[in-house]
């Protein structure tokens, strides 16, 4: 397998793996391109501490705007800054921002091309006890059908940190999506991490499945991999962190390495990473793929963990769909 080549964290499949929230490294990254660039500017709606932009309004409240609980009006005077040389960054929970407010991004920000950064927080249902009318499972499918935007989604606090770094060197709407779970790190500050370019992860000697994931979840997707080796069952896990534009390039390699695909990702498995994988596959190189995420369902209140169980995200679980689309690319072969 190669690993070492991509200077991932030496403790990742360790029991005791460090865990941050992806949360964490957003406010980490603001304090670092608001250090950087004097135009980066943080507007909040009302949760400064949730979304980790406290540390930036602590060090440059100039720089800073609350908007209280008016996610609409947050977007469109983000959109006003956007366009007259700031680089505003809007933070919510994904829910309200970019749910409650999505007209708004499209009309006055999208359609504009105006330079906002859009930080959606509490994603997937690993947000746990706050059930399912806090918990973003849409958000990847409403923001990537949008002209103008791209989608980053970070596998760890770290990344996330590069990420919302990038994200204020990067000229247009960006939708960056953190969690609120405390999530393994993965990666390091060493670990290639380009906006718009997937970097694998695992790779075995003879694979049979190309597994590719987004967020923190690719931890999962990591696990799995690891069990599978030992099965003999040999996979490339691929994390595609940047969900639009999607590298297609890597994608279809692994594709045609593999001859078939597994897509993971804490989100509804219609219209998400899974759907724009397929719609890459469909165009250019269609071999069998299956998809873990969300079932066309809501979540519900439980701690994270027993969420992930019951909608059927859990590594042994990536283990059961790769199983399964290795049967089918058999039937496939031998007809």
């Amino acid at each position: 397998m190669i690993i070492k080549e991509k200077k991932l964290n030496p403790k990742l499949y360790d029991e005791d793996v460090e865990q941050i929230p992806t949360r964490n490294g957003y406010g980490e990254g603001l304090v670092e391109a608001g250090d950087n660039n004097e135009a980066v500017v943080v507007l909040s709606a009302d949760l400064t501490e949730s979304t980790r932009s406290e540390a930036f309004a602590n060090k440059f409240p100039a720089r800073f705007i609350e908007m209280g609980v008016a996610e609409q009006n947050m977007a469109t005077v983000a959109a006003g800054l956007g366009i007259s040389g700031k680089i505003p960054f809007i933070s919510s929970y994904a829910t309200f921002s970019p749910g409650r407010n999505w007209e708004q991004i499209r009309t006055t920000i999208a359609y504009n091309d105006s330079n906002v950064k859009i930080a959606g927080h509490h994603a997937g249902i690993s947000v746990g006890p706050d059930g399912a009318t806090h918990q973003a499972i849409e958000d990847i499918a409403t923001m990537r059908v949008m002209a103008n935007v791209k989608v980053f989604v970070p596998c760890d606090a770290v990344e996330a940190r590069r990420a919302t770094v990038s994200a204020a060197k990067i000229w247009g709407p960006i939708y960056l999506r953190f969690s609120r779970e405390k999530t393994p790190i993965i990666t390091t500050n060493e670990t290639p991490y380009t906006p718009g370019k997937a970097e694998i992860f695992w790779q075995s000697k003879a694979p049979k499945v190309a597994i590719i994931a987004c967020g923190p979840i690719l931890h999962n997707a990591l696990l799995a991999a690891k069990e599978l080796e030992k099965e003999k069952i040999g996979t490339i896990v691929v994390n595609n962190h940047t969900v639009k534009p999607l590298d297609e390039k890597t994608i279809l390699e692994v594709a045609k390495k593999c001859g078939a695909v597994i897509t993971v990702e804490e989100h509804q498995i219609n219209g998400g990473l899974g759907s724009a994988v397929a719609e890459v596959l469909s165009r250019n190189w269609p071999v069998p793929i299956e998809y873990v995420g969300m079932p066309n369902a809501f979540g519900e209140s439980g701690k994270p963990d027993e969420l992930l169980e019951k909608y059927k995200m859990k590594s042994k679980d990536i283990v059961t769909a790769v199983k399964k689309v290795i049967a089918r690319k058999q039937d496939l072969t031998y007809g």
